[in-house]
């Protein structure tokens, strides 16, 4: 019996060889795709050898010279460059990534520092990690490109350029390196393509509110306390109930800085009168809430789960005001109301 030995890497479909090989995992981040599939447009096994052997030979050379380019310059450190200030071999990217999350992340979310890491990752993924001083204006306008034509938003790539940035900038100022940051000036689309979150409608707003005091439980108590407030959902969500002042002429909740959740800036802090139904979800909050936590649901002592509460409260509200409708659309609301009614700029602006 004899028996048919295919090329290596070949197949058949209706008698035509196809060549088919994997793309090694270290090079993945070059290819759309994971496997090279080609068909050799032959019959005869010994034209698909022939013809596949050289595919073999080219994929194994050009795979190799990827390799070699995203290699650090060997002895770059005895390089003439060097000798006139060049920093090759003293700070790579994810070094200057490090020192940027340690410098700035404390006080911070876990966020910010998991924010540097990735974008940190997308530079080393298309352009390697170099030396500071080995990335060119080139390398800025490649990797721009690398993360549209990873389906990033215009807003997206901005916000990854504004950290891959301020990596660079740090680490130049903090050490006093003689470098240019290659990701400085790049041009960036603009934010044509983002989509805008929308306020909500009185109407929309009303009728989800009705909804709040009709189903009455904890997640439609951080709904209303928001929907008059215009506090940020993370703001809201991490709140103690001593941050909620009923007694008085004026209720208020206090929004300020706790270990499991930072304010976005400064300025953040601040006081928001309670009224309507975010009065009426303080009361409730106070008088049925057993934990020191408003929302023992979403925050506790170690970490604030206000990605869980954003799914689930967004999915809850498309239903009722519609599928542009999402829970940060009340603070766009807020600040419209306080407009209508020719309130000052910058008590807008505080609340």
């Amino acid at each position: 019996m004899t028996v048919v030995q295919f090329p290596s890497y070949t197949y058949t479909k209706l008698g035509v060889f196809y060549y088919s090989r994997r793309v090694p995992r270290d090079l993945l981040h070059h290819y759309i795709t994971g496997k090279v599939v080609m068909s050799l447009r032959t019959k005869s096994s010994i034209k698909a050898l022939h013809v596949s052997q050289s595919i073999t030979s080219k994929l194994n050379d050009y795979w190799l010279k990827l390799r070699l380019s995203e290699m650090d310059i060997p002895a770059g450190h005895l390089l003439v460059a060097n000798a006139e200030g060049s920093n090759t071999g003293v700070l790579t990217i994810s070094e200057a990534r490090d020192l940027y999350v340690k410098l700035k992340s404390a006080g911070r979310s876990k966020s910010f520092s998991a924010a540097a890491q990735r974008y940190c990752s997308y530079v080393i993924k298309c352009l390697g990690d170099r030396s500071l001083d080995q990335y060119t204006s080139a390398d800025g306008g490649k990797f721009r490109d690398w993360l549209i034509k990873k389906g990033m938003t215009s807003s997206s790539v901005k916000r990854v350029f504004n950290t891959v940035r301020a990596m660079v900038n740090l680490a130049v100022q903090e050490l006093g390196l003689n470098v240019q940051n290659a990701f400085s000036r790049v041009y960036l689309p603009d934010n044509s393509d983002s989509v805008k979150r929308k306020p909500i409608s009185f109407n929309g707003r009303k009728a989800i509110q009705a909804e709040c005091e009709s189903i009455d439980d904890d997640m439609r108590w951080l709904v209303a306390l928001i929907s008059d407030t215009g506090m940020r959902l993370s703001e809201a969500a991490g709140l103690l109930k001593t941050d909620l002042v009923l007694d008085g002429d004026v209720p208020y909740v206090f929004i300020k800085p706790h270990s499991w959740r930072p304010l976005k800036t400064v300025s953040s802090q601040r006081k928001v009168p309670l009224v309507g139904a975010s009065y009426w979800a303080a009361c409730r909050i106070t008088e049925y809430t057993s934990s020191e936590f408003c929302f023992p649901r979403y925050a506790s002592k170690t970490k604030l789960k206000s990605n869980s509460a954003s799914a689930a409260l967004n999915k809850w509200i498309k239903t009722i005001a519609g599928k542009d409708a999402v829970i940060h659309g009340f603070r766009h609301s807020v600040r419209d109301r306080l407009r209508e009614v020719n309130a000052p700029t910058d008590l807008v602006d505080q609340v």
